[in-house]
């Protein structure tokens, strides 16, 4: 068996890390805190934690999700295999059971004979090669080791939305559907007409929010990609009805009409006992969840499960500090790995821990690192977090507008993406086969 290495943070990140460097045939040593210590936002002992909504967003190869999930499954992802067998009904996304995706991924790194897990709350960055994975709500000792090495961590807020129980929700007043008829009914939609999201929208925007903890007032700052629903509803009245309450492709069969809003609600585990109100992350306080949730149509009796909670997450200035292969600056053997680098979301955190654990591994083998084409997604992902300008460095999701233009103008929506995608894919199998 080759060096020793070390990992930092049983997440996602993590997780895919761990799994590149042990099946490179390095021993791992995996340090997860869980269950001496909990973060805020996590419950569970098991590793790859779902904190926020259950959803890995959209499975086609067309959208900008699917085809980053593509990509990780040609870069022999634990996760994806893992997210297949624990996925529940979610129209055209994936959508997982959480419980059940962080036992197999749990099962899968226990199981592997390169791997150790170590039941410890880390404090300091390791002599030996190590990938930092600790998570964006890294905090105490191992957070001040950070940042001696880095200088502070931004930070900004995330919020998770809330669970009700399905069989205390109104389905008189509710139907299932998916948006366009795509997938098969999957969300639970709650149609308002004007008067009824009149008076939603004004005991939201007047209800009370919960204190913020760990940091002064001041200095929250909130994060585009998983704004509060109060927060866009204060941006105007119609704000929420252009965004998670739109309801274009949807039509009321009780009218015949497409609603003026519509409440959309995922299913949260395969059994549909539970679901998640999508889009309605919240720093309310749990009474004024409760009051103004149940406005909505179909909600009037619903039982929570969990109710939204908020909490912080810090980042780092990448561009400044980071490699295009995740590795630290003026580190050889250092990576960082997951949500703290910059990446926003769940598969694009695992996603940085494919790569920084492939190139440290590479980096110990003599090997030149892996820099994926601008083309791919997971390229265009690290060159934005390594590249982009330093100053109001921000976190970036998948999305299309982060690939290089295509050299031909392509009318079509799905038809442009799909090129993108095709290209990707393409540039993706080429590099791979240029650079074993």
């Amino acid at each position: 068996m080759m060096a020793d290495v070390t990992v930092i943070g049983g997440g996602l990140a993590g997780c895919e890390a761990a799994w590149q460097l042990a099946q490179a045939g390095f021993s791992v040593r995996l340090l997860e805190m869980k269950p001496i210590q909990f973060t805020p936002a996590h419950h569970s002992a098991g590793l790859a934690e779902l904190v926020c909504s259950n959803s890995l967003k959209a499975d086609r190869i067309n959208s900008a999700a699917g085809l980053l999930k593509a990509e990780m499954a040609r870069l022999s992802s634990l996760l994806i295999p893992c997210a297949r067998k624990s996925a529940v009904a979610a129209g055209s996304a994936l959508a997982v059971d959480r419980q059940q995706f962080s036992d197999l991924v749990t099962q899968a790194i226990r199981s592997h004979p390169n791997i150790t897990i170590e039941t410890t709350v880390a404090q300091e960055i390791p002599d030996t090669p190590t990938v930092v994975a600790s998570g964006p709500l890294t905090a105490g000792k191992l957070a001040d080791a950070i940042a001696a090495r880095c200088g502070t961590p931004l930070s900004f807020y995330d919020a998770a939305a809330p669970i009700v129980d399905f069989a205390s929700l109104d389905l008189d007043k509710a139907f299932f559907a998916a948006r366009y008829g795509r997938g098969d009914a999957d969300y639970i939609n709650c149609p308002m007409n004007q008067a009824e999201y009149e008076r939603f929208y004004e005991a939201l925007v007047t209800a009370e929010c919960a204190p913020l903890h760990d940091c002064d007032q001041a200095a929250f700052r909130v994060y585009e990609g998983c704004m509060p629903i109060e927060v866009l509803a204060s941006r105007g009245p119609d704000t929420m009805r252009f965004g998670p309450l739109k309801s274009v492709g949807l039509t009321d069969p009780r009218t015949g009409r497409r609603p003026w809003a519509v409440v959309q609600l995922r299913r949260e585990n395969r059994e549909g006992t539970m679901y998640n109100l999508v889009g309605f992350q919240t720093n309310l306080r749990f009474p004024e969840q409760k009051h103004v949730f149940s406005l909505i149509p179909g909600l009037e009796h619903a039982q929570f499960h969990r109710y939204g909670v908020m909490h912080r997450n810090s980042f780092l200035d990448s561009p400044r500090l980071l490699r295009a292969d995740y590795g630290f600056r003026g580190s050889e053997m250092l990576y960082f790995a997951g949500q703290m680098t910059g990446v926003e979301g769940y598969m694009e955190s695992a996603a940085s821990g494919i790569l920084a654990g492939k190139n440290l591994a590479r980096k110990l083998q003599g090997k030149a690192p892996l820099i994926l084409p601008r083309e791919t997604m997971m390229g265009a992902l690290v060159a934005y977090i390594s590249a982009s300008p330093s100053e109001n460095f921000q976190p970036m999701g998948s999305n299309m507008g982060i690939l290089p233009a295509l050299p031909e103008r392509i009318r079509g929506k799905q038809e442009k993406y799909q090129a993108y995608a095709d290209r990707a894919l393409a540039a993706l199998e080429q590099y791979l086969g240029e650079n074993a």
